[in-house]
């Protein structure tokens, strides 16, 4: 069978009885930690962003060192050029190229050293002005010790933003507003246990030029929605309308104890975010760019009409586009790989709340020993899962399995053991091939996470229940 490449194509979804104006500035914050995107990817996403009307592209790798650890070093003579060349491309897609640097680390506020970082820091923004960029941001996120405690001065961060933005005011008059992330930048961290403003905030906020745009993510970095309540109660602690630095689809952190990055993809809808006066919001993207496109067109359908948005709708209508003849396939994998949550993390739709459902009757009923209710429902649901497995292992495009497949094989081997497991429930006997099938799903964990408090879950649910029946004979 021909290998598909899936299709991928814009069409917005507006109400046709209304109208929301869109959030002003919108797009993709390439703000996440691992391996850079490459020019091609970086260019593919130019166009993304044109296609879904979305005006913006923060540059902002946190691995690319001349961005971070070595952010007062020239761009390399080649790195330039490509810059150049995204610069270009971006402006005929009408995207907004903002360049980002993150000099927290070891910024120098004040006296000569201070005095010589700032000339560094006009040194390297007059080298990409110089090639076509007139958006700026200058980040101080991520700047806590291991013991989460940071020694940040807000007013001096302050301060420096502003000289910055009247020194860039005054030697170009065409440069737009600068775009920053605060050290606490979600609102939890904000307060302290008593609901009382932090010194750094209140520094930071009260001292900041009202004309530079702060982002925050939220109650969390990484959050279960944002709601106008919680939106206002945010905006308040600023004196001014936040943008919104969104953490959905990107999965640098780890899922589980073992500290697995990447292992999940995030392949459901952006969800539950404000529905108003969003003067900024960027989407931080997956390493895996292609897999990030589900989540990123939603996330597009949502800032360019927020009151309009129905996110089970732009999820659906996303993956129809994008993948087309293999579109229900992708929808049934992809509805086991939505939900993103650790210790401290949560956000994205529950994957695949059907299968959950169907499990959770006939566990019940297994456990109480009645005849087992959704057993033909629940197999079904296995069955279909497998299927589409095998379609998207066949039919999609090397770029795209380069991406997924290992994901993809691990949700082969879970729709493999879910139906081990169910056969051993109706048998009332564990299959000895269940335990063994479920130490290489978790073997295969460190690169391949999905469906683990659903399907997997099941797999789990069905060994305990049967190995404490078999104890107690």
């Amino acid at each position: 069978m021909k290998k598909l490449a899936p299709i991928v194509f814009s069409l917005m979804l507006f109400s046709s009885t209304s109208f929301a104006a869109p959030v002003p500035l919108r797009g993709i914050v390439e703000g996440f930690y691992g391996e850079t995107w490459n020019f091609e990817t970086r260019t593919d996403m130019m166009n993304f962003c044109r296609n879904h009307n979305l005006n913006a592209y923060i540059y902002a790798p946190k691995d690319d060192p001349y961005h971070r650890d070595k952010w007062r070093v020239p761009y390399p003579t080649e790195k330039m050029h490509e810059l150049k060349n995204l610069v270009a491309i971006a402006k005929q897609n009408g995207v907004r190229f903002i360049f980002a640097i993150s000099p927290g680390k070891d910024l120098h506020y004040s006296g000569n050293e201070g005095n010589e970082d700032f000339k560094l820091l006009l040194r390297k923004i007059d080298a990409v002005y110089n090639i076509g960029v007139r958006n700026f941001a200058i980040f101080f996120d991520d700047l806590k010790d291991k013991n989460g405690k940071h020694h940040e001065d807000g007013k001096k961060q302050a301060e420096f933003l502003n000289k910055l933005q009247a020194k860039l005011t005054e030697r170009f008059k065409d440069v737009e507003n600068l775009i920053t992330v605060p050290t606490e930048y979600y609102r939890f961290d904000m307060l302290n246990g008593h609901g009382k403003i932090k010194d750094y905030t209140e520094d930071f906020s009260k001292n900041l030029n009202k004309k530079i745009i702060v982002l925050y993510t939220g109650n969390g970095v990484v959050c279960d929605g944002i709601t106008d309540e919680d939106f206002q109660a945010a905006n308040k602690i600023y004196g001014r309308d936040l943008g919104i630095w969104w953490n959905y689809p990107v999965n640098d952190y780890p899922m589980n104890p073992k500290g697995n990055r990447n292992a999940k993809l995030a392949l459901g809808a952006v969800e539950k975010l404000p529905t108003s006066n969003v003067p900024a919001i960027f989407f931080n993207p997956m390493g895996q760019a292609l897999m990030s496109k589900i989540a990123l067109a939603t996330g597009a359908d949502y800032a360019n009409a927020p009151n309009n948005y129905n996110a089970e709708n732009s999820w659906n209508h996303a993956i129809d586009i994008q993948y087309g003849r293999v579109a229900d396939a992708m929808k049934i994998f992809a509805s086991h790989s939505r939900h993103m949550e650790n210790s401290w993390a949560k956000c994205g739709a529950e994957d695949s709340p059907e299968f959950e459902a169907a499990a959770h009757n006939v566990i019940s009923s297994a456990r109480a020993g009645r005849t087992l209710l959704s057993a033909d429902e629940l197999l079904r649901q296995i069955d279909n899962m497998e299927k589409a497995a095998d379609i998207l292992l066949e039919n999609l495009s090397a770029p795209y399995l380069k991406e997924c497949k290992p994901q993809l094989e691990q949700f082969k081997r879970i729709a493999q053991a879910d139906r081990l497991a169910l056969q051993s429930l109706q048998n009332k006997k564990l299959d000895p091939k269940l335990k063994s099938l479920r130490e290489e799903i978790a073997k295969n964990e460190p690169s391949a996470i999905l469906s683990e408090k659903v399907a997997v879950k099941f797999i789990d649910d069905t060994i305990n229940l049967l190995d404490v029946k078999k104890k107690k004979r």
